[in-house]
């Protein structure tokens, strides 16, 4: 299963300023002035200049988006998609008690399997900005729950515990003031 690609919004915004330069190459080679480039663009001149040079120098490619900024990805999609499966396969699995996966959990998982080690922050952006997974809670409810008896207990003894005896007073804690009312 392909990972998803490393944040999406920004992959659309690089695509979208790449299509601009890209037509502004178009423009230079059909020989329009750089100020009127800027003006069918809308971007500045000297942004234009600075792609023009660009252009002059190494054609279109040296318009072309580069990529993603920032460091490369510690893990391979490969090692993800090995990641991916072993979590698949369950925490009892891969050596815990019990099903419920935290993301301490599946930091020991990445780094028995891969050698490399994530704060839980990052693992969670691992699982929700390349695998797309997202947050899923257990329901708080006792294995044991027996319905039937909860709703005859609500029924039956809690009015009994609501009411207070006939004619009683509610106790006041202080005894140095009386109740103000």
């Amino acid at each position: 299963m392909p990972t998803v690609p490393r944040r999406p919004a920004a992959q659309r915004e690089r695509d979208r300023l790449q299509a601009r330069r890209l037509r502004a190459a178009e423009l230079f080679a059909a020989g329009v002035r750089q100020a009127e480039v800027a003006r069918q663009l809308k971007v500045s001149a000297q942004a234009v200049s600075v792609w023009h040079r660009r252009w002059q120098a190494r054609g279109t490619d040296g318009l072309r988006s580069r990529g993603p900024s920032g460091p490369a990805p510690r893990l391979t999609d490969q090692q993800l998609a090995n990641v991916e499966q072993a979590l698949l396969e369950g925490a009892t699995a891969n050596g815990f008690t019990g099903e419920l996966w935290t993301l301490e959990r599946i930091g020991l998982v990445i780094e028995r399997l891969t050698g490399v080690q994530h704060h839980p922050a990052w693992v969670w952006a691992l699982l929700r900005h390349r695998l797309g997974w997202s947050v899923q809670r257990p329901r708080r409810r006792a294995a044991e729950r027996d319905q039937a008896a909860i709703d005859r207990w609500v029924k039956q003894r809690w009015p009994q515990i609501l009411q207070t005896p006939n004619d009683a007073e509610p106790a006041w804690s202080s005894s140095t003031s009386p109740r103000s009312a």
